[in-house]
Parts: C-alpha cells; structure tokens; sequence
C-alpha cells in the first residue's frame, strides 16, 4: 500500500523518536563492566538500546501489517423502520430539539430569549442572559486565558533559569580586597646591649585583584596580583630595613586538575544536561498540560451540549403532559377516577422536577466551561450564561491503527519524558562511575615577585628572571580502601538507569492501550448514534400515531389511551436524549482519540512556540499561539 501524507509523517515522526532513543541511551554512557557475575551488570549499552527500540517495534509490529485505513461512516437505515418519507419529515420537524427550540420561539414574546425564559430567574431575580459559544471559540479562550495552563506556561522559563545557574558554574569569578595595618609590637632586646624592652613598628597596606575560574575539565585555574606597601617607622635593634618604605608585587598563577575522580566534561557538565533536560520535560509537561485543557474544555462544551438539549426536552415533555393532564381533568364526569387523574398529576410534576434539575444542571455545565476558558468578559461570579452554538455530529472518520499508535508514540509528551528520564540515567550513571574511582589531583603553581622602594620598580622587577620565587608541582592520591561506597553509588546508578528503560517500556505500553481504549470509544459510540436515531424515530412515530388517532377517533381520549400517551411521551425524551448523548460521546471519544495520540494541538490549530526567559515580563503572555477553526 502506498503511505499516506499522513502516514508518512508519523514515521518520520517515529524513526526521529527511535534516533533519539538510540543516541540517549548510547552517547552519554560509558561501558558497563562485563566481568561482573551480576547479569544486569553483564548487559551492554547496545542490548539497551536494542531493549527499548524493540519496545517501539514490538507495539508496531502487527498494526503495520495490517495498515489499510478504515472509514466510519453512517449508513442511512431508517427504510428498515417502514416510515412514509412524508411522516419522516414531519417526525425530524416537529419530533427533535431543533423543532422544539423553534416552537418555543414563536410562543416567545419578542425581545426575550427562549431559552433564558426556560431558566426562569438567576440570583438576582432577573432573568437570565445568555451567551452562544462555538467550541472554536471555547477553546481558544482556554489556550489564552486557562489558569492550569497560565501556570504551567511559567515553568520551561524557570527551568530555563536553573540552565544558566548550572551553567554560571564555569564563570569567571573577579576578586578584590584592601587590608590596612598599623602595628607598633614590644620585643625583648639582647641581653648583652642592656637595651631593655624594644619595639617594632610598622604600617602596611596590601591589595589584591584577581579572576578565578572552574574549568568543565574538573580544574581550576586562579591569576592573582597582590601588591603591599611596607613602612618600617622602628625596628627593635634601632637599624632601618632597605629599602623603607617599600612595596612588594607578586603576580600567583595557579592551576589544579584531577587525573581520575572528577576529570573530564562529562562529569563535571552533568548538572548542566541535567538542568538542560529539566528545562525540556517542563516544555513536554507544558504541552501535557495544554493538550489536557484542550481535551477538557472540548469536554465540558459537549457536557453543555447535552444539559442544553436536556432542559429542551424536559421543557416540551412537561408542556405535553399539562396537555394530557387537563385531558385527563377533563373526563372526571366521564370515566376518569380520582386515582387515574392523581397519577397523572404525579407525573406531570415529576417531570416539572426534571425541568428544575435540567435548569441546574446547565447553569452548573455553564459554570464549568466559563471555569476552565477563564474568559475576563465571562467571569464565573457573572450571571451570564453560556448555550452552545455548535451541535454535534456524526461525520465520517478514517484511521489506521498503525498511524495512530506511531503518532501517538512520536508525539505523546510522556513519551519525551520518558526518554529525557533514561538520559538523565545515563548522565548520572557517568558520574557515578567516576566517583568509584582513585583521586588523583594535579597541582601547579607559578609565584613571580618584585620589590623595590616604589611600585614602578617593583613591577619591572617582577618579570626579572632572579625573581621566580616560588615554583611547585605536586600529586595527591587517594583511594578508600575497600571503596565500598563508590562501587555501591555505580551499581545503583546503573540499576536506576535499567529502571528507567523499564519505564519507558511501560510508558509505551500506557500510550499503546489509551489509544486502542480511545478508538474502542470511537467505534462503539459511532454504532450507537444510528441506534439511538432509529430508536428517536421509532419511538416519534409511535407517539405521532397516537396522537392521529386521538385527533381522528373518539377512542384517542379515553383514560387509557391519555396514560398510554403519557408514557410514550416519556419515551420519546429518553429516546431523544439518548440519540443526543450518542452523538455527544462520539465526538467525545474522537477529542479522547486526540488527545491519546497527542495530537489536540494540531487538530485544533494550535502553535505551540514557547520563549525563553527573557521574553516573559509581568503580567505578559508565557506562551505564544495561533488557534484555528479545528481540523475536521
């Protein structure tokens, strides 16, 4: 079979993901010891990466055989209802929430909503105002405005900010001090002089200036200059040191480099990868969340959906059974007990019950919606209420399994973060194997020194060969014996890094089965809405019938027929919110779909561009999008 566009897109989206679990798992390790008897110890890099590549694949493996794309599609079986097309169109008219919506209009008085004047009064005793809301819109007020999102949106930046921390390790570091000292000291003076108590006095100023630096190797290299002016105003023998005053001027040059423990960049750059790796789950977790608000406020809409088309309902079954109430009042004289007529009374403020709850039911669906779009002109405190302007529907759907569970597996974001956790395995696992080594320290250190009775002097003759005082090269080793801890620290390194490949492979398997669960829904619910429509119309044709019948023949108002009206009255509203929560679900279950295979974003038209730390400013934006009209 020819791939499509589609198709092809998700296996490059997978092989992308399949290099990058490869290159995790290879580039930043080092060899595992092969001697050891343990077998986890035993397993090699390349069974590793072979591990979670055949993770990938075994997932694939059937699906890609069986690839052909399949349509869900609706097929037209009301023929098999025996219904005259004249009595269809009649049924769709007057029989459905679009027909009923109409009806309450014309019965309406001009100005006021209908469906505000079905939710009676809000907690001021006014009537309601009502706001239709697209999904469109709903979701991209929720991109914009949603408080999850807005707070998980400052996340990647302040992760960013660790980045440059770890970093700022490796910079220059400028130092400078400023001693002044006086001293005036007693000493004792030769016994053979007779001079009794003598003293030393002196003042000296220093000054140092000087930049330092950790290098990503493990060293250190430090350049100082320190400079002292020295005035002896008395010695303890009286004599006058040469030359007084003087000043004194050393240039220090010192490096320091460990040859086994702590050597090398890997070691010493891991807090930087590991920030770096930080930084990229938060832009995954920032991506969870926005596809999570996504699904939910598309969620929440069908949620309205459905209460919306409930309180319709429920407002027509209450009018048709007022109607058949009074009927029913009616034949008191005639052949209605005071039983038949209490029942129907019952039932009819039952179902004036219903309508109350239905009303609640909205207000609350509404609440939720404006909770989670977080829209500043549709504050939840507000008493304005939201009513869909969409309506849902059965279109055509066409999948492969094996597109969706490549798609889901190259853009899940768990995914990612599953993979950014075995290279921060990996990272570590470098580091501990460095601490299970001997430390073997490098230290040089070069001291040039000039003095002279002014500064001037003093720096020329600095630089003067005869004047290298100080020159030292050293080795420091160490090594715990037993090394008990370093051993212990590597082996759990590595055990936690397998771990993590474990992990991997379980998230995969979770990304796998929410898929397959997500497309079941699809499949079932996509079976039910013709179901559910048949049933609609049987059951409209039912009451429609009866209803004939009562306006043509004298049998249509006797008591048992207005009860048997009552209950295909009944009927007919679960039917018609069931054919309703059909369709809600179905497109519930694709918006799941979606969201399993990690795509809400790109199906509702959302960029997903985050910026760095310095383009967010109080009270800005953290994130930059585009919406668009949804993809079909």
């Amino acid at each position: 079979m020819t791939p499509t566009p589609a198709r092809r897109a998700h296996k490059l989206r997978l092989t992308r993901l399949c290099r990058l679990a490869g290159l995790t798992l290879g580039g930043a390790s080092v060899a595992l010891t092969a001697c050891s008897p343990n077998a986890i110890q035993r397993r090699s890099e390349d069974e590793l990466r072979r591990a979670t590549l055949a993770t990938v694949r075994r997932q694939l493996a059937e699906a890609e055989h069986r690839a052909e794309p399949q349509r869900l599609e609706q097929a037209d079986e009301t023929s098999r209802l025996e219904i005259k097309p004249e009595q269809l169109e009649e049924i769709e008219r007057s029989y459905s929430v679009p027909g009923y919506v109409e009806r309450l209009r014309e019965k309406t008085p001009d100005g006021l909503d209908p469906i505000a004047v079905l939710l009676g009064d809000n907690f001021y005793g006014e009537e309601h105002t009502v706001v239709p809301v697209s999904l469109q819109r709903a979701v991209s007020a929720a991109v914009e405005h949603n408080l999850d999102v807005e707070y998980a949106r400052y996340q990647p930046a302040i992760a960013e900010t660790d980045v440059v921390t770890a970093e700022a390790a490796f910079d220059w570091v400028f130092g400078a001090g400023v001693t002044w000292e006086d001293t005036d000291t007693p000493q004792r003076g030769p016994s053979f002089l007779s001079l009794g108590v003598q003293r030393a006095s002196s003042q000296v100023v220093s000054s140092n200036v000087g930049v330092s630096r950790s290098l990503t190797t493990g060293g250190s290299v430090s350049i100082a200059q320190n400079l002292s002016y020295t005035d002896e105003r008395a010695s303890a023998f009286g004599g006058v040191s040469q030359p007084d005053p003087s000043s004194t001027v050393s240039f220090d040059l010192e490096v320091s480099q460990p040859l086994l423990r702590g050597f090398g960049s890997d070691v010493n750059l891991a807090e930087v990868r590991i920030a770096q790796n930080a930084e990229r789950g938060a832009v995954s977790t920032l991506r969870e969340r926005l596809i999570g608000s996504v699904t939910d406020v598309e969620d929440a809409y069908w949620t309205l959906v459905l209460r919306y088309n409930e309180l319709v309902v429920q407002a027509r079954l209450l009018e048709r059974g007022e109607e058949v109430r009074d009927n029913i009042k009616a034949r008191r004289v005639l052949d209605a007990r005071q039983a038949e007529i209490a029942d129907a009374v019952s039932r009819t403020e039952r179902r004036r019950g219903s309508l109350l709850l239905a009303r609640t039911n909205l207000r609350r669906a509404s609440d939720k919606l404006k909770a989670l779009i977080n829209d500043p002109a549709l504050p939840v405190g507000g008493e304005t209420l939201l009513i869909p302007a969409d309506v849902p529907l059965d279109q055509p759907f066409e999948f492969s399994l094996a597109d969706l569970i490549a798609e889901a597996i190259g853009a899940r974001p768990e995914i990612e973060q599953a993979i950014l956790n075995i290279d921060d395995a990996s990272i570590r696992q470098v580091v501990a194997k460095n601490a299970s080594l001997p430390r073997l320290d490098l230290q040089a250190q070069i001291t040039l020194i000039g003095l002279d009775e002014n500064t001037s002097g003093a720096y020329d003759r600095s630089f003067e060969s005869e004047f290298i005082d100080n020159f030292l090269l050293g080795f420091q080793f160490s090594q715990p014996i037993g090394n008990r801890a370093g051993e212990a620290g590597e082996r759990r390194a590595r055990l936690a890094r397998m771990q993590s490949v474990v992990d991997f492979r379980r998230t995969v398997q979770t990304v796998v089965l929410d898929v397959k669960d997500a497309l079941d829904q699809v499949r079932l619910n996509h079976e039910l809405i013709e179901q559910a429509r048949l049933s609609r119309i049987a059951q409209a044709e039912a009451l429609r019938t009866l209803l004939v019948e009562k306006e043509f023949g004298d049998q249509g108002y006797t008591v048992t027929r207005l009860d048997l009206e009552l209950s295909q009255q009944e009927a007919l509203a679960s039917a018609e919110i069931n054919e309703v929560s059909a369709l809600i679900d179905y497109n519930r279950a694709i918006a799941e779909l979606h969201r399993a295979t990690g795509s809400s974003l790109e199906r509702n038209r959302i960029d997903f561009v985050v910026p760095d730390a310095n383009q967010i400013e109080p009270g800005g934006r953290a994130l930059d999008y585009r919406v668009g009209a949804p993809q079909e």
